[in-house]
C-alpha cells in the first residue's frame, strides 16, 4: 500500500473515531448565504443521477449556490439533493465547461493530501472525473480536518462557467455516494454526527429572488431559521420512503394525488416496487416538477379552460396561456397524515421558463424516466414549502419535515396583479373565425337554403293536389305555380324537376 492511499485509510478511522468540528453543541444553527442564480447548460449528454430523460434539460433553469471553503479557499457550490458528493474543480482542469470559475490549488492547502483513487460521477447533464482528495473543509461554523471530497479534473456538459460554480455539495444518503464508505463519510454525515441528536437536521427554503446573499432564501445546518419559524411543532412529518428492507438513497415521501382548483384528482400506480402511493424525490438539483406521462397529460387537460394549455409540437413540453391561473395542491405524507402543500400560480404557469405569443412554459412536465421514485419535486415545488432533512437517530428513522409558505389566495392575488385578468379567448376566437367563415359565402348559402325550401313546399303541394284530383276528378290540364301537370288516363303524373314517385 503507498503512503498516501495508507494516510487515507488512516484519516478515516479516525474520522469515524471522532470528528473536529468547531463549534459548540448547543450553538444556535448555522445560517449559510444562499443565492439563486440562472443556469445555463449546453446540450445534454448521457448519464444521469435521479433521471434518463433530458427532454426538459436547458430550460432556463436556475441553482442555489452556498459558500464553502476547501483548505483555506473560497467557493461557491450548488446545492444538490439528488446527490450525495462533494466535490470541487481542480485548478488542473482546463475543459472549455470550467473556465472563468475560481478553482482548487493543492500546493495553496498544507492540509492537503490525496489518495490517487480516481472518481467518477455522471449527471443528467454532464459529467465528472478526477481523484479523491483529503483537506479540512468549513461550511458555516463547521470545521471538518481530513474530509474526504473529490478533486475534479475534467468537466463536460455542466456549463460552471455559465452559473458560476466550483462544485456540487450533495445533500442525500450515502448509499449513493461515488466515493467509497471505506474512504471516508460524506461531509453532511461528519457535520450532522457532531450534533446532538434532536439537531441533527438541515433546513431549506428555496426563494425567488437573486443577489449575493437572497433574503428569500434560507440553508441552515442544525437548526431552523428563525426569520421562517423556531418551532418544530408546526413542521408536518413524514418518514423517508425506503429503499427495501432498511436502505436510504434519496428524500423521498409518498404522494396521493393533486388538487386543482378544489377538486382532487387521484394519480396512476407507483411504479416503485410496494409502493402504496406514488413516490415524490426532493431534488434542489431540479428545477420543474416532472413526474408520469400519464398523470402529466390528465393534469393539463384538468387545468385546461377554454384552449388554455396545449401540448407544443415542436418541444413537447406542455405550455399554458400566460394569463391563466391555477390553484394546485400536491398532497403529501404518511397514510393518515397528509398534508395539502400550494403551489404559487406563477409556478405552475411559469414564465421564468420563458413566453411566446401569450404561452408561457408549464411548471410540471412529463418525465418517465425517474428513478427510484414517479415524481421529481423540484424548485417549482420547493419554493412553495421550508423542508427539514433529519438524519436518523436512537428515536426515530430518517424524516422530512413540510411546512407550507405560500398562501393560495394571497399567491393568486399576486399572480393577477402581476399578469392581469384572464382573457376569454376560447369563445372569442370560436366567434371571429365562425363570422370569417360564413362572410363571404352567405348570399349564396341563403339563396340555396331557401331555394330547397321552396323547391320542397311546392313539390309537397302539388304532389298532395295531384292525389286528390286523381282520386276525383279526370281532367286534362292543371296549371300550378306556372308548371304544368298532364293526365292521360292511366299514365303517371310527372312534376318537372321532382323523381318519381
Amino acid at each position: 500500500m503507498s503512503s498516501s492511499a495508507l494516510l487515507l485509510a488512516l484519516a478515516a478511522v479516525l474520522l469515524r473515531a471522532f470528528s473536529a468540528v468547531a463549534h459548540s453543541t448547543s450553538a444556535p444553527a448555522s445560517r449559510l448565504p444562499i443565492r439563486r442564480v440562472p443556469r445555463l447548460r449546453p446540450p445534454p449528454s448521457s448519464g444521469n443521477i435521479l433521471t434518463t430523460d433530458v427532454s426538459i434539460a436547458n430550460k432556463n433553469e436556475f441553482a442555489y449556490l452556498v459558500p464553502i471553503s476547501v483548505g483555506g479557499q473560497e467557493f461557491s457550490v450548488i446545492l444538490d439533493t439528488g446527490s450525495s458528493d462533494f466535490w470541487v474543480v481542480s485548478s488542473e482542469c482546463t475543459t472549455s465547461d470550467c473556465t472563468g470559475i475560481r478553482k482548487y490549488a493543492k500546493d495553496r492547502s498544507a492540509s492537503f493530501s490525496t489518495s490517487g483513487v480516481s472518481f467518477e460521477l455522471s449527471y443528467l447533464t454532464g459529467s465528472v472525473t478526477g481523484n479523491i482528495a483529503l483537506d479540512t473543509i468549513k461550511l458555516g461554523r463547521f470545521e471538518i480536518f481530513f474530509q474526504v471530497f473529490a478533486l475534479v479534473n475534467r468537466t463536460t456538459g455542466l456549463g460552471l462557467s455559465n452559473t458560476g460554480n466550483s462544485g456540487i455539495l450533495g445533500l442525500a444518503f450515502p448509499s449513493i455516494a461515488s466515493i467509497s464508505l471505506s474512504a471516508g463519510n460524506t461531509l453532511l454525515e461528519n457535520i450532522l454526527a457532531s450534533l446532538d441528536e434532536p439537531n441533527r437536521f438541515y433546513a431549506f427554503k428555496l426563494g425567488r429572488g437573486s443577489g449575493a446573499d437572497d433574503p428569500t432564501s434560507s440553508f441552515t445546518v442544525g437548526g431552523l431559521d428563525p426569520n421562517i419559524t423556531g418551532d418544530l411543532a408546526s413542521f408536518s412529518f413524514t418518514p423517508v420512503s425506503k429503499v427495501g428492507a432498511n436502505s436510504f438513497n434519496y428524500w423521498k415521501l409518498p404522494l396521493h394525488s393533486f388538487i386543482i382548483d378544489n377538486t382532487t384528482f387521484p394519480l396512476s400506480p407507483s411504479l416503485v416496487p410496494g409502493a402504496e402511493t406514488q413516490i415524490a424525490v426532493l431534488d434542489t438539483g431540479t428545477t420543474l416538477i416532472l413526474g408520469p406521462t400519464r398523470d402529466v397529460e390528465a393534469f393539463w387537460k384538468a387545468v385546461d379552460q377554454d384552449g388554455a394549455t396545449r401540448k407544443n409540437d415542436m418541444t413537447g413540453l406542455w405550455e399554458i396561456r400566460c394569463d391563466r391561473g391555477v390553484s394546485v395542491s400536491l398532497l403529501l405524507g404518511a397514510t393518515g397524515n397528509e398534508l395539502a402543500i400550494p403551489i404559487d400560480p406563477s409556478d405552475i404557469n411559469w414564465d421564468e421558463g420563458g413566453s411566446e405569443d401569450g404561452w408561457c412554459m408549464g411548471g410540471l412536465q412529463a418525465n418517465d424516466g425517474v428513478n427510484s421514485g414517479d415524481w421529481l419535486l423540484g424548485d417549482i415545488f420547493l419554493r412553495n414549502v421550508y423542508v427539514t432533512h433529519h438524519s436518523a437517530n436512537s428515536t426515530h428513522p430518517p424524516l422530512i419535515g413540510l411546512l407550507s409558505t405560500t398562501d393560495p389566495s394571497a399567491s393568486m392575488s399576486q399572480f393577477r396583479n402581476d399578469r392581469g385578468p384572464e382573457q376569454p379567448r376560447s369563445t372569442a376566437r370560436w366567434t371571429r373565425q365562425h363570422l370569417h367563415d360564413l362572410s363571404l359565402p352567405t348570399v349564396p348559402v341563403l339563396v340555396y337554403v331557401l331555394s330547397s325550401v321552396c323547391g320542397f313546399l311546392v313539390g309537397a303541394i302539388v304532389t298532395t293536389l295531384v292525389r286528390i284530383l286523381r282520386s276525383s276528378f279526370h281532367f286534362e290540364q292543371l296549371n300550378v305555380f306556372g308548371g304544368t301537370c298532364v293526365y292521360s288516363g292511366s299514365s303517371t303524373n310527372k312534376l318537372p324537376g321532382r323523381a318519381e314517385r
